[in-house]
């Protein structure tokens, strides 16, 4: 593995904002106090001799920037110190980094048992494009662990899931599940992208590798994109191997942004998730709203593990309002201040309908199979006052008819 030279040491037993701040830091001769920024795509060497020893991977240093730069490898670090992983791999996008992941541990013959609340694109991923190399995909009840057993074949070698899932925030208990793979053999993958390590670790859970959007909550402004695999070495060391060849790696500048977004971390998730608990038990006694998903809830059917596994319940609050498609579009279009977009994760508090949108490329049965319904709603809490989001959603949750809403600046 190719490191950044000169890491600057650091005391044990820190906590979480100091690592978000110090953790990886390397510094070049010119003793910068902010982190670099490499923006070049190769490195020079002393000599033909470095040069080889490099190209073989017995000597540490920066190669090619493809697989290879200080910065990219200092938001590696701070990210796997934050987790409390071994190693940490950074990728192009959340999407690569599950690609990696699946490419470098699984081949033609084997099988994955996957949760269904599934981001969109990552059902597509498992679905559409690993089937298409031969890997098979089972989809179960996230929080079912008897559906996960009974799914389990010869040829099994992953379990996938998300958790809380995306976007009815279901809770999947992740040591019960790990406790199951270990005695198959199994491989257990966690898409922390929702909690951050911040507010869930699930390497010590008992999951093997953690996976993330970076492009979420990890940068937090809505910025770049990113992601990563985090887990013992000997995994992440098979990921670095793909993307070394294949490429789909994390380029520089947005490793430098991913770096100061990790600064604010904890400060911006936990001030998200105490919003969002706000706005899910507002929008809970509201007349126009069916049902609310909010792991922060006593009313969520799996309250009392997400207080076992999360420190706080994040920043995501889906809910159902009362009329189908026609109720949820006119709650966004009569929106002024929340952001009518996908992204999550973000300081701006983002609103979307999952069923023409993040979850709109799925089959209307495999959606119906997920609870991904007509009215359901996903929001995702940012920083703005809780009253003025509240302000904003009663708009559209009240209005008889959209006529006479002023377009949107």
């Amino acid at each position: 593995m190719l490191h950044a030279p000169i890491v600057q040491p650091l005391p044990d037993g820190l906590e979480a904002e100091t690592l978000a701040v110090r953790a990886g830091q390397a510094r070049s001769p010119f003793g910068e106090h902010a982190e670099a920024m490499y923006l070049t795509s190769s490195f020079v060497f002393e000599n033909a001799a470095q040069a080889a020893a490099r190209f073989a991977d017995t000597e540490d240093g920066n190669v090619y920037a493809r697989f290879s730069n200080p910065t990219t490898r200092m938001f590696e670090a701070r990210l796997a110190a934050l987790e409390g992983a071994e190693d940490c791999i950074a990728t192009a996008s959340g999407m690569s980094a599950i690609l990696a992941l699946c490419l470098a541990h699984l081949k033609a013959g084997e099988h994955v048992v996957a949760s269904n609340g599934l981001f969109g694109a990552t059902s597509q991923l498992f679905n559409n494009v690993l089937s298409r190399c031969g890997i098979a995909t089972t989809t179960v009840e996230a929080t079912d662990l008897a559906a996960w057993n009974a799914a389990i074949r010869p040829e099994t070698r992953l379990f996938f899931l998300e958790t809380p899932t995306n976007p009815l925030t279901a809770i999947v208990d992740v040591a019960a599940l790990s406790r199951l793979a270990r005695e198959h053999g199994i491989l257990l993958a966690v898409d922390n992208s929702f909690c951050s390590p911040i507010l869930q670790k699930p390497l010590r859970l008992g999951a093997d590798v953690s996976v993330y959007s970076a492009t979420k909550y990890l940068d937090g402004q809505g910025r770049v994109l990113g992601g990563a695999v985090c887990g013992a070495k000997s995994l992440t060391d098979e990921v670095f191997r793909f993307l070394r060849t294949a490429g789909p790696t994390l380029s520089a500048f947005n490793a430098w942004v991913l770096l100061k977004g990790l600064e604010t971390l904890k400060l911006r998730i936990e001030a998200q998730s105490a919003n969002a608990c706000a706005l899910a038990k507002w929008l809970e006694a509201d007349a126009k709203v069916a049902r609310v998903y909010y792991p922060g809830l006593a009313s969520h059917p799996q309250h009392a593990l997400a207080l076992r596994q999360q420190t706080m319940g994040g920043g995501i609050v889906g809910f159902e309002v009362k009329g189908g498609r026609k109720e949820a579009w006119r709650v966004i279009d009569a929106c002024r201040l929340i952001s009518i977009t996908a992204n999550l994760g973000d300081v701006k508090t983002t609103i979307t309908h999952p069923a023409s949108t993040t979850h709109g490329r799925l089959t209307p049965e495999a959606r119906a199979a997920a609870g991904i319904s007509e009215s359901l709603l996903r929001l995702s809490i940012g920083l703005e006052a809780p009253r003025d989001i509240l302000r904003d959603l009663t708009r559209g949750l009240h209005r008889k008819t959209n006529s006479g809403l002023k377009p949107r600046p």
